[in-house]
């Protein structure tokens, strides 16, 4: 068995690995941005974020190729861009309503991806969020949407049923 590990992850956040492959994040505040991934790697197979933990930082779940499961807390307002990407074990994610922001790439390549919940808050889909989310089969916009970013939803091949609400004003290319 791999030993457990942590540090930080942002000014005030904690990370804690168990060798089991379950991450927990604790404390109040923005988690850091990485360009690559997560200082925690690709190990892990749960992620726990802690209510207080206000973003879930660029690339910091990128390729998590074993992630399954993600608790997303009322108190985080932004996703970063490639947060998700590659987490090709990742079945079904709710995102809070407190999310206001689900930045680019988000949940690329998440190939097992079957549901996800946009919620109300959310205003645009930026480009290529859920590109690539092969097993996903249906995707409800909320009314909040005005803009349904470039390739957001491409090469998404299982996708059977889309409901595009009227607010949408803008759906750009190869959406």
């Amino acid at each position: 068995a791999k030993a457990e590990s942590s540090g930080t992850c942002g000014p005030n956040l904690k990370w804690h690995l168990t060798d089991d492959g379950v991450l927990t994040i604790t404390g109040k505040g923005e988690m850091y941005g990485y360009s690559n991934h997560g200082p925690w790697r690709s190990s892990i197979k749960r992620v726990i974020i802690g209510d207080g933990v206000t973003t879930i930082g660029s690339s910091a779940f990128n390729a998590c190729s074993s992630l399954t499961s993600v608790t997303i807390p009322n108190s985080v307002t932004t996703i970063g861009g490639d947060a998700f990407t590659a987490c090709s074990s990742l079945t079904s994610v709710t995102i809070p309503n407190s999310v206001t922001t689900i930045g680019a790439y988000a949940f690329k390549y998440c190939s097992s991806l079957t549901s996800v919940t946009i919620p109300n808050s959310i205003t645009t889909i930026e480009q290529s969020a859920f590109g690539a989310c092969s097993s996903l089969t249906s995707v409800t916009i909320p009314n909040s949407v005005t803009t349904i970013g470039e390739y957001a939803f491409s090469d998404c091949r299982s996708l059977t049923s889309v409901t595009i609400p009227n607010s949408v004003t803008t759906i750009k290319e190869y959406a």
